[in-house]
């Protein structure tokens, strides 16, 4: 059971994972339609998804998550640069997905990066956040998060 400050990025999770099966299988032409076409739709399903998703949450976790936990959990430190690259990675990538060549190649490492990253949240740094930090401190960065969640798009 998820401490209740992480469970809206646990939610935002479970439909990145679904996402990112859904980019492997689409890249590997396991699912209707096939070809350039199922990858255009697949890219625009991508792109809605990062601006409705991944942009507020990115900015909950480098806002309210990642400086908490470089707080309570210095040996962190390292894991949470590596998931601040996966985040300017995912960011860089989804711009390559207006082109038409290689677009499958884009599409199917998006959805392999976009499974690894939500996996080392959700298995790694998840556990230290509930191990490390107060109930107190927890509890504040959970409004932290909630706040930019609501925050307006845009």
């Amino acid at each position: 059971m998820r401490y209740p400050a992480l469970v809206p990025l646990s939610h935002d999770h479970h439909h990145g994972l679904a996402l990112a099966l859904r980019c492997r299988k689409q890249a590997l032409g396991q699912i209707k339609p096939m070809g350039l076409e199922g990858l255009r739709q697949c890219a625009v399903e991508l792109r809605d998804f990062f601006v409705k998703n991944l942009v507020p949450h990115f900015l909950a976790e480098e806002e309210a998550l990642f400086p908490a936990m470089r707080g309570a959990v210095p040996e962190c430190r390292e894991m949470i640069g590596e998931l601040i690259k996966d985040h300017e990675w995912i960011r860089s990538a989804t711009t390559e997905l207006d082109k038409d060549s290689g677009l499958g190649r884009v599409i199917f490492d998006l959805g392999d990066l976009l499974e690894c990253h939500i996996r080392k949240e959700e298995r790694e740094l998840f556990p230290l956040f509930e191990k490390y930090l107060s109930a107190e401190e927890a509890a504040a960065v959970g409004e932290r998060i909630k706040n930019i969640l609501a925050r307006p798009a845009g």
